[in-house]
């Protein structure tokens, strides 16, 4: 793999890349678009902390690009949409950074109530700056979190250790999960009257964009203080800044903001009772090592045994599961490849897992077949979009577990239908990938590997005409497999050791009692 990793990623991570066997290159943050797109050329994968935004058209030539990986939790400075389409899996590391970014906003919460700053900055002008530099104690007030994931509830129980009050918000964590927080759920308006301080920690997306917009700054408490050290186009900053001069809002906190880096003419800057911070809240030594190395094995895992973590365009895979599928993962790309074959441009797919399917999560491999079955026509298609590709090009994608292994251990069953017809085929793992039955027929042949089907007309010397003529034309026969398909008829799975040029194939096909011959 080629690694281009950008903005400092920490060295011990780049470290265990490069014990992978893998081809690192480091640049600072690039932030032209064609620049990194060019770059992107001929790298596989792409690490990237929060100064180099990756937009769509960062994309356009990038056709190797396997993995962009964010050194950090939020993602909103990459198109994930966009790599989605182009079959490139996206992936974090949201936990590296959990305690760097909850005590970041503590530290601002506590810069705020005793102005450290601003005392700071007097005594180094040679002044002694005590008044006006009233603060105020935590113990006993309200602090209103708004986003209870891992980093809302480390600020929550960090909160409460120093005897504040606190309740949070949260419209996506499920009733249970609140529950084991034991932090009171309140809504976004009410908490917004309730809380003394209110403390953002939810990513950024369509939905929480300007979510604290300047109707509901004006719903919070008067005197209250805001701290964001989340992500910034979360809160309206025209309107706090207003809110905050006219004396509704007392102070805010903010370590991240709309545009990165805060513009030097901002009136943000301007204003004592905002405490500011170039987006320090994963800017430890640990978490910046936690971040890299977590990421590392993420990415590592994902490309030598397709274990997802950490992916936010792919349903989880734990480690253990993925080595559970990872068997049948060559199975599953060369039955693609050969539905692909058998039924050009095919409308359904049928794909069944029978037999012992109990630990068996079946959703990568399907998204790894149909990943094949579309890529073999055209365009990039991997296991990260197939099943919107094949959504969009009018593939049906079904899937069912369960049923009667016909004597195997697991027995993948998959039927392919198309404007040619219907075409079935039964495969396991013995010895390998193994395909048991091709449209009923009992035969044995690995599906990676060169092979031809023939249908011929079961009568003595076809076989050996065909080897004959194999030979003849230099080609070694390493397996063949031959069933009775009733009527007179047969067919044949002939495992071979090379390409079959199309010349021979013609001159094979001519052979009488041979009715159809392709390579595979």
């Amino acid at each position: 793999m080629r690694v281009l990793a950008c903005d400092g990623i920490h060295e011990d991570g780049l470290t265990l890349l490069r014990e992978a066997g893998w081809s690192v290159k480091t640049a600072d943050a690039i932030k032209d678009p064609g620049t990194l797109s060019r770059a992107l050329a001929d790298v596989d994968i792409l690490i990237v902390r929060s100064a180099t935004k990756v937009p769509a058209e960062a994309l356009v030539h990038a056709s190797h690009l396997k993995v962009i990986g964010r050194a950090g939790a939020g993602v909103d400075t990459i198109d994930v949409e966009a790599a989605t389409d182009r079959g490139i899996a996206v992936m974090n590391a949201p936990d590296g950074n959990t305690l760097a970014a909850a005590e970041q906003a503590l530290a601002l919460l506590f810069a705020l109530a005793r102005h450290v700053p601003a005392a700071d900055a007097g005594m180094k002008a040679g002044l002694w700056p005590k008044n006006g530099l009233t603060g105020f104690e935590l113990e006993g007030k309200r602090l209103g979190v708004i986003g209870l994931g891992r980093i809302g509830s480390t600020v929550a129980r960090k909160a409460r250790g120093i005897g504040m009050e606190v309740a949070a918000y949260d419209p996506f964590l499920p009733p249970a999960a609140a529950a084991k927080t034991a932090v009171p759920m309140m809504e976004l308006e009410a908490l917004l009257a309730w809380a003394d301080i209110i403390t953002l920690h939810i990513p950024r997306t369509k939905e929480t964009t300007n979510l604290l917009s300047a109707e509901r700054l004006a719903k919070m408490k008067r005197g209250a203080y805001l701290i964001n050290a989340a992500r910034g186009g979360l809160v309206d900053e025209e309107a706090l800044l207003r809110l905050v001069e006219e004396g509704h809002l007392a102070g805010a906190g903010l370590d991240t903001f709309a545009t990165e880096p805060l513009p030097e003419d901002s009136p943000l800057r301007a204003c004592k009772k905002l405490v500011l911070a170039p987006h320090l809240g994963a800017s430890t030594s640990e978490a910046q090592q936690a971040v890299s190395t977590i990421l590392a094995r993420q990415i590592i895992d994902f490309v030598t045994t397709g274990a997802v973590a950490g992916c936010v365009n792919l349903p989880p895979l734990s480690a253990e599961a993925a080595r559970e599928i990872g068997p049948w993962m060559p199975l599953m790309t060369a039955l693609g490849k050969l539905a692909a074959r058998l039924v050009p441009a095919p409308s359904r797919l049928d794909i069944t897992y029978a037999g012992r399917t109990e630990a068996l999560d079946p959703k990568p491999l399907t998204r790894l077949l149909t990943a094949a079955v579309l890529g073999s026509a055209s365009g990039r298609v991997t296991p990260v979009n197939a099943l919107a590709e094949a959504a969009a090009r009018g593939l049906t994608v079904a899937e069912t577990v369960g049923g009667d292994g016909d004597g195997f251990d697991r027995l993948l069953k998959l039927r392919i239908e198309g404007a040619q017809g219907v075409r079935e085929l039964e495969a396991t793992l013995h010895r390998g990938p193994r395909v048991v039955r091709l449209d009923g027929v009992e035969l044995d042949f690995d599906p990676s590997a060169h092979f031809l089907i023939m249908r011929n007309e079961d009568q003595p010397g076809v076989v050996g005409k065909l080897g004959t003529g194999l030979g003849e034309a230099g080609v070694n026969i390493i397996n063949f497999s031959l069933g009775a398909t009733g009527g007179g008829q047969a067919v044949a799975a002939i495992t071979v050791d090379r390409e079959v040029p199309e010349a021979t194939l013609a001159r094979l096909r001519a052979i009488p009692g041979i009715l159809s011959l392709e390579m595979v």
